[in-house]
């Protein structure tokens, strides 16, 4: 398994870049796919963090995030583990600030648009 960091050139303005994830060989049925819709976002106050692909939902003024990727045993700790792995993976790469290698959506395959943090 990996992480494929793809760079939007119009995304909202504190989106730093998307990432997917791509199951490699040793994966078994999974082998050949990609999961994407995560997002890297740089908070005001300059930190990166990791948001999951999710659906919205909500009535009125209350909106809520439902989460694609989620923990089986519903531990907080296995998502963080997931985001601090994605973190990691964009900190180690690569020539961008944080050191990042990027792929243009073209060459990923990734669609259009960009969601807008939570």
């Amino acid at each position: 398994m990996r992480v494929v960091f793809v760079e939007r050139e119009h995304g909202p303005e504190r989106l730093v870049c998307e990432a997917e994830i791509l199951f490699e060989a040793e994966c078994g049925p999974l082998a050949g796919m990609k999961l994407v819709g995560f997002s890297l976002w740089r908070s005001p106050e300059g930190e990166v963090y990791v948001t999951f692909p999710s659906r919205a939902f909500g009535s009125g003024n209350e909106r809520r995030f439902f989460d694609y990727l989620r923990s089986v045993e519903g531990t907080a700790a296995d998502g963080k583990r997931v985001k601090g792995w994605i973190l990691e993976q964009y900190r180690s790469r690569g020539d961008s600030e944080y050191g990042a290698t990027f792929v243009s959506p073209q060459s990923s395959g990734a669609h259009e648009g960009s969601p807008e943090p939570r």
